[in-house]
């Protein structure tokens, strides 16, 4: 039997919002020259939103990132609203459930999304200005941590730290702090950089033109 899930309050629980220049540091500049280059990536992370210990709520979300193109966010995790997908606007950072439209920052909410907490760190990465860059030990992993402020529409200040690996520069922790208070953590569990829209577009053709018989 299938379980009715309501989708108003999966919405409600996602919608908890989304941008900057760029102060060029010698490693920072370094490591963001990737994500500034780059024609997509594929990302999966446990995120965790809320500002408290009884109040935090964690999603597992696989992310497929295409710069100033829309992207896309499916969860995977918990199992009530596995398998809900999101498109997310790279440039605006709105959301898009099936037909329903949710604006998460550039309307001014200074609500903060965790369906677009992984293209948000992947924005900061690509356009946020420098605020802090230091050589950090994460879980005895050598990384280097940035800080990176991004600015709302509203004039709101969002603060995105991220921690990568000195070996490869993938990211392995993300934090996103509104008002002085940790809203948003990403603990990423898989990273790979690649031509995600060329990646879709053939996959399509290919499923177009197979012969029938190996359908």
């Amino acid at each position: 039997m299938r379980r009715r899930i309501c989708v108003p309050m999966i919405i409600a629980c996602l919608l908890l919002t989304g941008c900057g220049g760029g102060k060029a540091g010698t490693a920072a500049d370094e490591a963001r020259q990737p994500y500034r280059e780059m024609d997509g990536c594929t990302a999966e992370a446990k995120v965790t939103c809320g500002t408290g210990e009884d109040d935090r709520t964690a999603f597992a979300l696989r992310c497929s990132f295409v710069p100033e193109k829309t992207s896309s966010v499916e969860i995977l995790a918990p199992e009530t609203v596995a398998g809900i997908r999101a498109s997310v606007d790279s440039r605006t950072l709105a959301l898009t459930y099936a037909d329903l439209c949710l604006d998460t920052g550039a309307g001014g909410t200074g609500a903060l999304s965790p369906a677009a907490c992984i293209p948000r760190i992947l924005e900061a990465l690509r356009d946020g200005w420098l605020l802090e860059e230091n050589d950090e030990k994460l879980n005895g992993v050598p990384c280097l941590r940035l800080c990176l402020d991004q600015t709302e529409q509203s004039g709101e200040k969002t603060v995105t730290a991220v921690w990568l690996k000195k070996d490869g520069g993938e990211p392995v922790y993300g934090e996103i702090s509104s008002g002085g208070k940790i809203i948003l953590t990403a603990e990423f569990t898989a990273f790979q950089f690649g031509d995600i829209l060329n990646q879709q577009n053939s996959e399509s053709k290919e499923t177009e033109t197979a012969p029938a018989s190996s359908r």
